[in-house]
């Protein structure tokens, strides 16, 4: 099996006096931004001002594709489902974190799932094969995802020691999760490390012209 290796690279900013700013940026091996990435921080001590967890999120169903296609929460969560399509969706994962199977809805119409248990939740339609997408749910209570230019700016973390975990759809079978530990501090250094993602990467098709006619 080929791999190939993304660079990660860790830059502390700005000036900080209770907090940092983390900035993360993640390319390829050609130097390409790699979006999708979800980045957890782990701290290796008790938090003094503990990070408020959003209590809800949204998965939506427009254009016959799932948005967006890599979903970060905390365990605890409520994520709804609206269709903005036209037409009924039937959503449903196996995953085991999270089995579920939401019935035929149509559009304008909402359903909501709960999100108790840790790890990745693969999402599908069972009338349209062409989506798919991943709620990651997270422990840790510092949980962002690096956009289209992968990069990502984490904001206020508190001064101390992280394990800094990272996951993406094609993070390569065998793969550490946890890329390194990294001290948050005002010294403004900066820490770089690599993971290892399958060359043969999952995506979300948009459905052909003629697909569902």
């Amino acid at each position: 099996m080929k791999f190939r290796m993304l660079a990660l690279v860790f830059g502390l900013m700005g000036p900080q006096v209770a907090a940092a700013d983390l900035a993360v940026e993640i390319r390829d091996s050609g130097g390409q931004p790699v979006p999708n990435a979800v980045v957890s921080f782990a701290p290796k001590f008790t938090l003094t001002q503990p990070v408020p967890a959003s209590a809800s999120a949204e998965m939506r169903q427009e254009g016959t594709m799932f948005s967006p296609f890599v979903l970060p929460v905390q365990v605890g969560t409520t994520v709804s489902f609206p269709n903005f399509d036209e037409f009924r969706h039937q959503v449903y994962s196996f995953s085991k974190p999270k089995r579920f199977e939401l019935r035929l809805y149509g559009q304008d119409e909402s359903k909501t799932i709960h999100f108790e248990n840790s790890g990745v939740v693969a999402l599908g339609c069972n009338i349209h094969d062409n989506m798919l997408a991943y709620i990651y749910v997270s422990e840790h209570p510092i949980v962002a995802k690096t956009g289209e230019d992968g990069k990502v700016l984490v904001q206020s973390l508190e001064p101390g020691e992280y394990d800094i975990h990272i996951w993406h759809p094609d993070l390569a079978s065998g793969a550490d999760p946890i890329l390194k530990s990294v001290s948050v501090s005002a010294d403004g250094r900066t820490v770089s490390g690599q993971i290892n993602l399958r060359s043969i990467r999952s995506i979300q098709q948009p459905p052909a012209e003629d697909d569902y006619n």
